[in-house]
């Protein structure tokens, strides 16, 4: 395998013992990899001398359905948890991009994606409550347990997750599950930047309880779930808030939709936060009533610049995913740059995630290099001296250069 100028061994371990001791035999530098879907995410990094594919490491281990937890290794997919869980009415509650390619439990756990319905049950940083890592010296190490209730080590799980692999490999996940809905019904009300903001506002403060709120298409998308009858008060609630919130109109124009119209809906929406090839994508983060402010940056950093960018967001958490398509790589990195520091004045932040190729040599992938680095920088730092002293773990990859 080629990772940047250099060829690259491929290890594929088929067991916690094989990884231990491919890790403990190799002395070069590692990058961990399953499906690739999030290859992009991240600096270049540094040459890497061996690659360790995880996706024989694609067991569902355990099942306890009483428990409502699952023991999974690393490069399972997540389609096939998702099929196998389903069986006895259960999932892990994660719907991000790249599944339909293959995209890896152990994968998504290291780049703490998700999708629109971390609204209601967050991230893998709070599905997953245990973890089995190997070490860049082959130490295996423990962190949490197999139930809900144990959560002894559960900060260390929560420091692996989003780390890019820069760490430990993991080879092995505990995750909580959730119930099947027996129903799920979509709201789609004709709302721009401004109205969605401050309905995604109300709706944190209303007795309702959806699983998405998603700004995308000059429209708020709102998913509900649970019994029939529950969906149906839900969304009828929905539509009385929206008219005290944001007048009748706005509520005569909602559209409720089921079925195939729905799943396809969520389909684009979770697509449109990964990009398409050829498309340069960032992800800003803030407070959720920023949502219009965000929204306007990024029309004025597009201004004048042969490059059309196009919007959506998680509305209720606050992040917002810029895809900016034509124009060529000055152009990106410029209209990046300049909505950085607008979302920084904000008190937001800004990160690449899929892009032009040379964006990244452009305009650093994590912060303005300008600006103030992020306030938690001496403490990663010190973290990756403590758990890879030798910088082997795909050093350079994440945030100012670890």
């Amino acid at each position: 395998m080629t990772v940047g100028e250099q060829v690259a061994t491929t290890l594929r371990p088929r067991n916690l013992a094989e990884a231990r001791d491919a890790l403990r035999d190799s002395t070069g530098t590692l990058l961990f990899r399953g499906a690739g879907t999030k290859r992009d995410w991240g600096a270049r990094g540094e040459p890497i001398e061996a690659v360790v594919d995880t996706r024989r490491l694609d067991r569902l281990v355990e099942h306890s359905p009483g428990d409502m937890t699952a023991v999974v290794q690393a490069g399972l997919p997540l389609a096939r948890l998702q099929a196998e869980l389903a069986a006895s009415g259960q999932r892990l509650a994660l719907d991000p991009p790249g599944v339909a390619e293959g995209a890896t439990v152990g994968g998504l756990f290291a780049a703490n994606d998700a999708g629109p319905i971390r609204h209601r049950f967050g991230t893998l940083r709070d599905l997953a409550i245990g973890a089995t890592l190997v070490l860049a010296d082959g130490t295996v190490a423990q962190s949490g347990g197999r139930v809900v209730k144990n959560v002894a080590g559960f900060d260390l799980v929560r420091l692996l997750c989003g780390s890019l692999g820069t760490l430990a490999l993991v080879t092995e996940l505990v995750l909580r599950l959730h119930p099947l809905p027996e129903t799920t019904s979509t709201v789609r009300l004709p709302a721009g930047p401004g109205a969605s903001t401050r309905l995604a506002l109300a709706l944190l403060a209303a007795p309702i309880v959806p699983a998405a709120v998603e700004h995308a298409d000059g429209s708020l998308f709102v998913r509900l779930e649970g019994r029939p009858a529950g969906v149906a008060a839900q969304i009828d609630a929905l539509r009385r808030l929206a008219a005290s919130t944001e007048g009748e109109a706005l509520a005569a124009g909602a559209e409720t939709l089921d079925g195939r119209e729905e799943q396809a809906a969520w389909e684009a929406i979770t697509a449109g936060h990964a990009g398409k090839p050829g498309e340069t994508v960032a992800r800003a983060a803030t407070l959720p009533n920023r949502l219009a402010d965000v929204a306007d940056a990024l029309s004025r950093a597009a201004a004048g610049v042969e490059v059309e960018a196009v919007l959506s967001s998680h509305a209720g958490v606050g992040l917002h995913t810029a895809r900016l398509r034509g124009g060529d790589a000055a152009a990106h990195a410029a209209v990046v740059r300049d909505w950085r520091r607008a979302v920084a004045a904000m008190g937001g932040s800004v990160v690449l995630r899929r892009r032009l190729e040379r964006v990244g040599e452009l305009v650093d992938p994590w912060y303005d290099p300008d600006g103030p680095a992020p306030s938690s920088l001496a403490v990663m730092r010190r973290v990756k001296e403590q758990i890879d002293p030798e910088r082997r773990c795909a050093p350079g990859r994440f945030v100012g250069g670890i």
